[in-house]
């Protein structure tokens, strides 16, 4: 089964890297669609049904922990697993983000293999 994947990052150089990271790491994406902030992410859910969200944090207009509130907030958009994918480590923010509803948190720098495994884990993918 191929995943459809919204990624979410105010730079996009980060987002081609993830979809190339994503291309490389063998997961099988059938679509990967963009967003700048966390309201272009719910613009592109009012259109876009996807499987999973990875997300930065830190982001203007709004930041991934809001975007995590209205997620929570959306009967429609609940239930989507959200990854962070974050420089900030902290565990602080780790168990913050957790709380908020994110399902899954990757600390950049990562291999393509870090990813693939936090996506096939949060989508409940067995490993091929």
């Amino acid at each position: 089964m191929a995943y459809r994947i919204l990624i979410v990052d105010d730079s996009p150089a980060m987002r081609a890297f993830v979809r190339r990271v994503i291309d490389l790491s063998g997961f099988e994406a059938s679509l990967c669609v963009e967003a700048s902030n966390g309201q272009e992410a719910l613009q592109v859910l009012g259109t876009e049904w996807v499987d999973a969200i990875l997300t930065d944090i830190n982001m203007p207009v709004m930041d991934g922990e809001e975007l995590l509130r209205n997620l929570a907030a959306n009967d429609l958009t609940r239930s989507i697993p959200v990854i962070v994918i974050s420089t900030d480590a902290t565990e602080n923010r780790i168990e913050r983000l957790l709380s908020l509803g994110a399902r899954g948190y990757v600390t950049k720098p990562f291999l393509p293999e870090d990813l693939r495994e936090e996506l096939e884990r949060t989508l409940g993918v067995a490993h091929v």
